[in-house]
């Protein structure tokens, strides 16, 4: 905790809506085709439309042990079919997932799957070939991977992901310095073995690429760069949706734009809004405005909308300088006031250590707010335990704060260490203490 500086951010963030072990990311919105296009494109991507001309030439026959074609039908497929010949098991697996072939008895033959799907079934077709797809990538070390590229395959969720994140494309050239970066980090390769991955990376990458072209995943602009295509967009959003992380549509988030500071508030306390919206409703207004409306909430609000307050004010920068500088002369927002302009190393007045603790209690007072307060102090860093939280707790007792004894109780009673659980039980007694000489009710 530095002098002037008390950055309770995390604390302040409201806690996850769906699983609050997962630490999802924020993606920005992305506007979707309608899914009758998208229906109408499934058939047309080179990947489908293969599996399908795959699955009309393997009638009824036998196959091998494993549910593959015999080496002898997988070379006749390929040359009758014009088919490229490492692409062949994911064309296989993929018919045979999605039930355009079934294997009964050692033999291959037509699936259950109808040839004449509604669009949402479609869709649902489309999500199971995109699994296929990516599981392909994860596949064990005695099985082919999807790109030929055991380093990309390892990326290529985040690769994916790097490319939904800019409608507009991404160079190659860029694509391949992130996943160099993101092996580096990862499995911290030797200094040789860095370099000979540098120098093989971007032939691979483009080979990768070309994988993802064929599966119905990405496109190459008028510029050379990379993008999702309409039904890539609408299949890594799934994916990303189902791995936890905030991917909304941009319809999802435009009915929000409109909010007043209080309606974005409250819906961040009652959890329906994410932070994806949180991002689009700052993108409408200049930092001044919603800094000034955002004060106004929270000066008069409880320690719930200044918790939620102050998760918006982090992600401004200096701009809005001017309507937090005013919030210094609010009784209940000065210590964040002051806060906000330390952190970002313009003057204000210094905080004490009793200061420090208020806006501990209050930001901690804001998770009372929140449906499931104890789940969601669960879900902050910040509060891990150590000897700074049992110290911290223990000067809560004589904090001036209205909530001071709720947080207290709120820490005795579901804090997962015992010495912070105990300390905090030793503070909410002393606070009480405290309390009932001050009002007069303090036993003879």
């Amino acid at each position: 905790m530095a002098n002037n500086v008390f950055d309770l951010t995390e604390l302040r963030k409201p806690p996850p809506l769906e699983d609050k072990h997962v630490e999802g990311l924020v993606f920005p919105p992305v506007a979707l085709a309608s899914d009758a296009d998208l229906a109408r494109a499934v058939p047309r991507v080179p990947l489908v439309a293969d599996a399908m001309r795959l699955t009309a030439w393997t009638g009824t026959r036998p196959v091998t042990e494993h549910g593959l074609l015999r080496a002898a039908d997988a070379e006749a497929a390929v040359a009758e079919l014009g088919l490229t010949p490492s692409r062949l098991r994911l064309l296989w697996i993929v018919a045979v997932n999605t039930g355009l072939l079934q294997i009964m008895r050692g033999t291959a033959g037509r699936g259950p799957l109808s040839s004449q799907l509604p669009v949402e079934a479609t869709l649902e077709f489309w999500d199971g070939v995109v699994m296929d797809v990516l599981d392909r990538a994860d596949a064990n070390a005695e099985e082919p991977g999807l790109t030929g590229s055991k380093v990309i395959d390892e990326h290529l969720a985040e690769t994916l992901a790097t490319i939904y994140s800019v409608r507009t494309g991404v160079a190659a050239a860029t694509l391949a310095k992130g996943i160099l970066h993101s092996h580096e980090v990862a499995c911290a390769p030797g200094v040789v073995e860095l370099r000979r991955l540098a120098a093989v990376l971007p032939a691979e990458l483009y080979e990768a690429l070309a994988v993802l072209e064929y599966c119905g995943l990405v496109e190459q602009t008028a510029t050379g760069h990379f993008r999702l295509t309409p039904l890539g967009v609408w299949a890594v959003r799934r994916d990303l949706l189902r791995e936890g992380h905030d991917a909304p549509t941009a319809a999802e988030v435009e009915v929000y734009s409109d909010y007043a500071a209080a309606e974005l508030v409250e819906a961040m306390i009652t959890g329906v809004v994410t932070p994806s919206v949180v991002a689009y409703w700052l993108e409408r207004r200049s930092p001044e405005s919603a800094a000034h409306e955002l004060v106004q909430v929270a000066a008069s609000g409880t320690a719930g909308q200044r918790g939620a307050v102050g998760t918006i004010l982090e992600e401004l920068g200096p701009e809005a300088e001017l309507p937090v500088r005013k919030a210094l002369d609010e009784p209940l927002m000065w210590r964040y006031a002051a806060s906000w302009l330390h952190i970002r190393d313009l003057p204000a007045p210094p905080l004490s250590p009793d200061d420090h603790t208020w806006i501990a209690i209050d930001s901690l007072a804001a998770l009372l707010y929140f449906a499931d307060a104890p789940g969601a102090m669960g879900s902050f860093d910040v509060l891990e335990a150590g000897e700074e939280l049992v110290r911290l707790v223990g000067e809560m007792a004589s904090a001036d704060h209205p909530d001071t004894i709720a947080v207290l109780d709120l820490l005795a009673n579901h804090h997962g260490d015992q010495a912070v659980a105990k300390a905090a039980r030793k503070a909410a007694m002393k606070a009480r203490s405290l309390e009932a000489q001050l009002t007069g009710n303090a036993p003879d």
